[in-house]
């Protein structure tokens, strides 16, 4: 029988908090290093993290909790724990149940285990732990990308008002559904592909936008699986909406599909954020509606065709089995540089959809905020421009702490989404170099792990 040897995990133990003083040491003697190198991400990660555990403690306790959305979830999951099965009969405050199932079982648990919705305080810690849960999941993907000078992250952190008060104030179902979003991301820079797809439609299923990655995803499925190798993955996406609906298809499938999956729901202009400048009417209007339509697919496929594709290969070539094509396309292999092209298609896709939106509310500023670091660094950046990146991030926070929002902050708004924009096009080139394997080499096959 081994007996236990105390004075050897106390001598381990030691050890330990030796290479981590040490490693604290030699960040403070690179402190200049350390703010501007990707490579102490990690280091820099951990320190914002403890940093923010300490912040959401603070703002929970002396910030008042602001009742918007809660209780108007708590009701509509309610009503399904009472055998409620008709979704158009599940009602809150605010109005009829719009998210889709997977809204409905996880705030159901919620529900539970906040005493049916009334310990308001156990909700704000619950959220607090996804707000760190999901910091934690956007660092991993910057540590992987290795794009972003690490002082950006603390604006990405500690100097965001409105971020917090999404989370931990007025518990929207947008963070949760964001959360598992970045934890499909992870999944695909690990070469999880059908992990991946599985958490992409959980993430679905809590809040519609998640939608506006899917043409990102769609694209780099092709381009990893060609056409009949993607099936699968997209099969899991569907199946598991429909194991997660059935329950409520079985009893009424229009209803469900009408209210869950609700195209062309209509928003209200008070609450709208990014176009207070134009007159109601026109913010209502159909014809505007589907000019943005329009402009977010002309996006799409500007982007796909000259930002994510090689050039000199037709589109159609993503159709093919990768192994057939000409050149055969190498799989997305882990490395830094292919997730960081994994991370750039995902990222802009969703961005494009956020810049056409028909309108942005204030707790959709989580749809793309932790992205916005990546979308401004991801192209090469001279020491001198790094202060008007920083200077974009700090005005659109700004616009998103405007209430109500203005004419100027939503121009404000516009201005630095189109600025993105221009850099991304003009700033990133077509991924040639990325893709194209050695000379005298032939790319290796497809992973047993992505497949």
């Amino acid at each position: 029988v081994q007996r236990s040897n105390p004075s050897g995990r106390k001598h381990g133990a030691a050890m330990a908090a030796g290479r981590g003083a040490a490693a604290l040491r030699r960040a403070w003697r690179e402190r200049r290093a350390a703010l501007l190198e990707p490579r102490y991400t990690p280091l820099v990660a951990a320190c914002l993290c403890l940093a923010e555990g300490g912040v959401n403690l603070w703002v929970i306790r002396r910030v008042p909790y602001t009742e918007i959305d809660w209780q108007a979830y708590m009701a509509e999951v309610e009503g399904f724990a009472n055998g409620t099965l008709d979704y158009t009969q599940l009602k809150g405050d605010t109005g009829p149940l719009v998210y889709p199932a997977g809204f409905v079982y996880i705030f159901l648990g919620l529900y539970y285990a906040t005493g049916r919705g009334a310990d308001i305080r156990l909700a704000q810690y619950l959220f607090a732990g996804l707000y760190l849960l999901n910091l934690l999941l956007v660092f991993r993907i910057y540590c992987r990308t290795s794009k972003v000078p690490p002082y950006v992250f603390f604006f990405m952190c500690c100097a965001s008002y409105r971020i917090h008060s999404i989370f931990v104030l007025r518990l929207f179902n947008d963070p949760v559904a964001i959360a598992i979003l970045f934890l499909a991301i992870n999944l695909f820079l690990e070469e999880r592909w059908s992990w991946g797809c599985f958490f992409f439609s959980l993430a679905v299923s809590v809040k519609m936008n998640i939608l506006l990655f899917a043409p990102g995803l769609l694209f780099l499925l092709l381009h990893q699986f060609g056409l009949l190798g993607c099936i699968p993955k997209l099969c899991i996406c569907a199946l598991l909406q429909v194991i997660l609906g059935l329950p409520f298809l079985l009893v009424n499938p229009v209803g469900y599909l009408t209210r869950s999956f609700d195209l062309g729901r209509q928003f209200q202009f008070k609450w709208t954020v990014n176009w207070r400048f134009l007159p109601e009417e026109v913010f209502q209007h159909r014809a505007f509606h589907a000019t943005l339509l329009l402009a977010h697919l002309a996006g799409l496929g500007l982007f796909a065709l000259h930002r994510w594709h090689r050039p000199k290969e037709s589109i159609l070539a993503l159709l093919k089995d990768p192994a057939q094509r000409k050149p055969p396309s190498p799989p997305l292999t882990v490395n830094n540089i292919l997730c960081a092209q994994i991370v750039f298609v995902l990222f802009s896709s969703n961005f494009l959809g956020v810049c056409c939106s028909r309108s942005l509310h204030y707790q959709f500023y989580v749809w793309y905020f932790h992205t916005l670091p990546y979308l401004l660094w991801c192209t090469p950046t001279a020491k001198l421009a790094h202060m008007p990146k920083v200077l974009l991030l700090g005005v659109i926070e700004l616009c998103w702490n405007t209430y109500p929002s203005t004419v100027c902050s939503s121009l404000s708004l516009h201005i630095c989404h189109g600025l993105v924009l221009l850099q991304l096009w003009y700033g990133t080139a077509p991924p040639a170099a990325l893709h194209t394997p050695p000379s005298g080499r032939r790319p290796a096959a497809i992973s047993k792990k992505a497949q």
